[in-house]
């Protein structure tokens, strides 16, 4: 016979699917909190009136010379996202729910990497989506000076190519490439288990999910720069030259480090040999030695 199904048992259930999406959660490896500055709203959006102001020290003669954050108005607007699973009550009955366990794990763990997916979105659109300054965040043409009515002329931090494009970033500081704002985390929830529930009745299954509101969004395009042309030494090269020589509003250096050198799986043999290996192709000393940590992206195209 069937087994009825009790609030003791749903209550058991509960708490063994709960630990198996913990346990799935907190064991994936994800790389969105090592490339995003973390915020957290408190509202429906948020807006980055700060951004593009990176500040600089000036020799103290007469007055302060108050630095005014300028509000470009650069907005993200929180995204609402959810996933669900429901186990018929006829598999809680016959008591076959042991199948689950993997199913919840692996439950956990996409929802931990889900903001890599968002974050790998928003680095692929970067050729074609504009940050803070109206230009697309990699581009060729950044103004190199938007305030005091300065004219800079232009910085690049985009090299043309037909390859997958890699990036470097400059992940050393408390303001970062991307941003990742978050609302409401993300949890695991079950429905009420009442037997009389109307999703029960109408469904016979029993519901859980997880819901959470956030977005992710561009910082300082000064900290990044991608390339679609071949990763060699070379190319690896002029794209530390060109963030290194990265200039502020006062035609100074902002002291750019290209520290993490970001690919996609196809390229993870290259990334290796120019950052990873202690010798080049022909057995000399690699320059570029230990000159970036690698992330390979299985997300990136």
């Amino acid at each position: 016979m069937p087994r009825a199904v009790t609030p003791e048992i749903l209550a058991s259930l509960n708490t063994i699917f709960s630990a198996k999406w913990k346990s799935g959660f907190e064991g994936a490896t994800t790389y969105y909190d090592r490339l995003c500055m973390r915020t957290t709203s408190t509202g429906s959006d948020e807006i980055y009136a700060w951004l593009g102001q990176m500040p600089e020290m000036r020799e103290w003669i007469g007055e302060r010379h108050i630095q005014q954050l300028v509000k470009h108005g650069f907005r993200i607007e929180n995204r609402m996202f959810e996933n669900t699973i429901g186990v018929k009550r006829t598999e809680i009955e016959d008591d076959r729910v042991g199948v689950y366990g993997p199913m919840f794990e692996d439950f956990g763990r996409v929802i931990r990497e889900f903001p890599d997916h968002l974050l790998t979105e928003l680095i692929e659109a970067g050729f074609n989506s504009p940050c803070y300054d109206g230009q697309n965040f990699f581009d060729e043409e950044h103004p190199a000076s938007l305030y005091d009515g300065g004219e800079g002329g232009v910085q690049s931090n985009f090299q043309a190519g037909v390859g997958p494009a890699w990036y470097l970033l400059d992940l050393t500081r408390s303001v970062r490439p991307f941003i990742y704002q978050e609302r409401i985390p993300f949890s695991m929830d079950r429905m009420n288990f009442d037997p009389n529930d109307i999703g029960v009745f109408l469904n016979d299954e029993y519901v859980w999910g997880t819901r959470g509101r956030c977005n992710v969004g561009y910082g300082l395009w000064q900290l990044a720069y991608a390339s679609k042309a071949e990763l060699t030494p070379e190319n690896y090269e002029a794209a530390r030259v060109a963030m290194s020589t990265r200039k502020g509003e006062t035609g100074r250096l902002l002291g750019v480090r290209a520290s993490h050198l970001l690919v996609p799986s196809a390229l993870e043999g290259r990334g290796i040999k120019i950052v990873k290996n202690p010798l080049g192709e022909a057995g000399e000393s690699n320059s570029w030695f230990e000159s970036a940590e690698l992330i390979v992206s299985p997300w990136l195209s």
